[in-house]
This record gives C-alpha cells, structure tokens and sequence, in this order.
C-alpha cells in the first residue's frame, strides 16, 4: 500500500512541474535557466553523493567520478557524432533536425533516469521501510524538477505542446513502472551505484553545455543566470531536507 501511494505521488509530482512548464512556455528561457540549474543539482546533490556511498565504500570515490567522467564523454559523443553536431553556419547548434534529436535525447535520459528513481525506491524498502521511506522523500522532491526539466528540453528542441506533454506522460509513468519493476527483480547496490554515477554524467553535459547555453540565447543573461542559481538552490534545499 505504501509503494502504491508513493508511486501515485511521483506521478502526480512529475505532472505538475511539466503543467507549469507548459504553462508558461512563454518565459521558455527562464524555465529552461531553471531546468540547467535542477539538471546540475540532480548529478552534483543527488546522484553523484548517492553513487560515491554505493560504489566509492569498495572501488574508491575515484573511480566513482571517472564513471561520471565516462558518462559526460558517452553523451558528449552522442550529442555531437550521432546527432551530428555542428556549429557552423550551415549545420549549426540550432539546426532543427539537431534540436529534435538533442530534446529527444535529453528528454529520454530523464525518462530513464526516473525509471531508475522509481526503482531506487523500490528497492530501498527491500532493504528496510525506513530507508524506502528517505529514498521515496527524495525522489518526490525533486519530481516536480524533472517534470519542468522533460518540458523544457522538447520545448526547447522545438517540439509542440502535444509531444511535450507526450513525453512528460512517459517521465510520469516511468518511476511508476520502476517500482513495480522491483516487485520482479533485484541488484547490488554496486550496481546501481554505477548506474547513478554514469546518469550523472550525462546530466552534468545536459545542463552545462545543451541547456544553460541554450537559456541564454538571445534573452537577458541576468534573469536567466538567476533562474538557473535557483534551481540549483532548490534542488539543493530539496535534497537536504529530504536526507534530514
């Protein structure tokens, strides 16, 4: 019963911060600043804490940031080899083709990355129902982020309202399907300390060099620069309190 309520929370935590996104999707550049900001305070706050605890207690901490090193390396090769990135005038950064596949892209890893968030939580109450319970709070608090931050990034890519909201249906889900998933399975924290550690990667390379760039092109570096102190704040805030 408890699994079944907080996976109905995630769902609806995940909906609401991808409706305000949609909402305001005339202040695009503000809500993408936000995003960079969560993004970044996801891999810095979350993942990459959680994966040093899992991974670093037997193989070191080093080996833990080569992992997130990796996982940069891996999304930089697929942003600018496989979707063919380049910035000159004729192919540049704002080439549409471009833009899709890098919001489709970045909207996947979140879909992923929440699969894995629901997954967490389920297998945290294997370990016992209080640390569920912290891992649940801290999966919650950052839901709303993720929903923005899904939005954001096809709305960004150029994408409409429909594939956007397509596309935050599957983030929502995907923490649901995550938890039931471990109903059926489960893995080392070794494991999944790797796996966190190389999502971290790759958001650390979604917010710094696809959407922070993206927030400030052509609109006020100001606002947007705040934007994205905030949402690292946020997500930062959210996080110790849910750790407390």
């Amino acid at each position: 019963m408890t699994l079944f309520l907080i996976a109905i929370g995630a769902f609806i935590a995940t909906l609401l911060g991808g409706s305000f996104a949609l909402y305001f999707k005339d202040k695009l550049h503000l809500v993408l600043g936000f995003s960079a900001g969560a993004v970044i305070g996801v891999a810095l706050f979350d993942l990459l804490p959680e994966a040093i605890e899992l991974v670093g207690e037997n193989r070191g901490v080093s080996f833990t940031t080569a992992l997130v090193g990796l996982g940069f390396v891996i999304y930089m090769i697929l942003d600018r080899l496989i979707l063919f990135h380049n910035h000159s005038e004729e192919h540049d950064c704002h080439n549409p083709k471009h833009q899709h596949g890098n919001g489709v892209l970045g909207a996947a890893s979140l879909v992923i990355h929440s699969f894995i968030d629901g997954a967490a939580i389920g297998l945290a109450f294997q370990v016992s129902t209080a640390v569920g319970v912290i891992v649940a709070v801290a999966v919650l608090v950052h839901d709303f982020s993720d929903g923005i931050n899904t939005v954001g990034m096809i709305m960004r890519s150029g994408g409409s309202r429909k594939k956007a909201f397509s596309w935050l249906l599957m983030g929502a889900i995907a923490p649901v399907v995550g938890i039931i998933s471990t109903l059926f399975f489960s893995v080392s924290g070794g494991t999944l300390g790797i796996i966190l550690a190389i999502f971290g990667g790759f958001f650390l390379y979604i917010g710094a060099s696809d959407l922070l760039p993206e927030s400030h092109h052509e609109h006020p570096v100001f606002a947007t620069t705040i934007m994205t102190v905030l949402g690292i704040a946020v997500l930062y805030g959210a996080i110790y309190i849910a750790g407390v």
